[in-house]
């Protein structure tokens, strides 16, 4: 037995140094491997260099690791899936929050985009060849951005106005003076206008006028206008007259008295016209007048002698006088000589 435990011991002292070389060929072979296995590589987050040393291939378990979270935005220039060698660089760019106003919504967006226009695009909001954005779409994007895209709409609309009608006055004097009377009814025409209007966000901000076409022409209102002045007499009615006038009114007479003719000659009581002279409470009486003031043939109404007539004259009877006649000289004696207002009658 003691034979058997000497025989081991020597064989194995004399292997030793074949083991000791065996293992430490392992060992280095090892040691070999895993510096071989090791990698140093740079993660850049936001252009912040993050250097890491790693025996891990797999991107996903670097980031992991090495607590660097990839948000779902987040953008990284590697797949997450890859594998990494040694000097490998990897760029994580770290999304952004930007409010974007469109379409009457407010919009809070998380994007890892570099500028508006990519975004846009990342976004898929269309932007309309007239829409209006504010900042350019060239502005780079950062935290807090505010975006606001206005909608432009432009189109043509046709409308239908009318054309307003002219009004005519046209003196009468067949009505009393400011009475007015529609004698044609006026009529607006139509037109048909074209215009380009501009809407921004739903709402018009401008409005071009391209062309009228006109339909039918306005037809003019035509209204009369009384100029006939109006006044009571003491005999009661209303009587319309064109003109007043202050004249100095004397009395005259045909009777025997005064001419020496009676009711049989021939010239008895014969006026400048041809008529013969009267005196007619109830109607028209003979009134002497200077023509170049008063027309003969006027009819006249006379303040306390009634309506007369112009249809004879005087030699005496020049400008703003008259001469009333009486069928008698008492009559005429009466009334004398007075300032009158007369009324030129229509």
């Amino acid at each position: 037995m003691m034979k058997i435990a000497k025989e081991n011991l020597k064989n194995y002292f004399s292997n030793g140094p074949k083991t000791i070389f065996v293992v430490m060929l392992i060992m280095t072979c090892i040691t070999m491997t895993v510096f071989n296995m090791k990698k140093a590589i740079s993660v850049i987050v936001d252009g912040k260099s993050i250097e890491v040393t790693t025996l891990k291939s797999d991107v996903t378990q670097i980031l992991e690791t090495n607590n660097i979270a990839l948000g779902s935005k987040d953008q990284i220039t590697v797949s997450l899936d890859s594998k990494v060698k040694d000097g490998d660089k990897i760029y994580i760019k770290k999304a952004v929050n930007v409010k974007v106003n469109v379409d009457g919504k407010e919009l809070n967006i998380q994007t890892a985009e570099s500028t508006v226009e990519d975004m846009l695009k990342a976004e898929k909001i269309v932007l309309g060849g007239s829409d209006k954005i504010t900042p350019s779409k060239s502005e780079s994007l950062k935290s807090g951005l505010a975006v606001e895209i206005t909608r432009v709409k432009t189109e043509n609309v046709n409308e239908t106005k009318a054309i307003k009608f002219a009004t005519e006055i046209k003196n009468s004097d067949d009505l009393k003076k400011g009475v007015k009377k529609v004698i044609q009814k006026g009529k607006a025409g139509e037109k048909i206008a074209t215009s380009s209007v501009v809407y921004e966000n739903g709402k018009e901000v401008s409005r071009n006028l391209l062309s009228e076409k006109t339909n039918s022409q306005p037809v003019k209102e035509i209204i009369a206008l009384g100029t006939t002045s109006v006044f009571s007499s003491s005999r009661g009615g209303d009587i319309s007259y064109t003109k007043k006038l202050k004249v100095r009114a004397t009395a005259y007479t045909a009777d025997f008295n005064c001419t020496g003719k009676g009711p049989g000659d021939p010239a008895f009581a014969i006026t400048s016209t041809g008529t013969t002279a009267k005196r007619n409470p109830n109607g028209y009486s003979t009134v002497a007048v200077d023509p170049r003031v008063i027309p003969l043939g006027t009819k006249l109404w006379i303040e306390g002698y009634g309506y007369g007539i112009a249809e004879d004259v005087g030699g005496a009877i020049k400008g703003n006088k008259i001469d009333l006649y009486y069928n008698s000289s008492g009559e005429s004696w009466n009334w004398g000589a007075r300032n009158v207002n007369i009324y030129i009658l229509k």
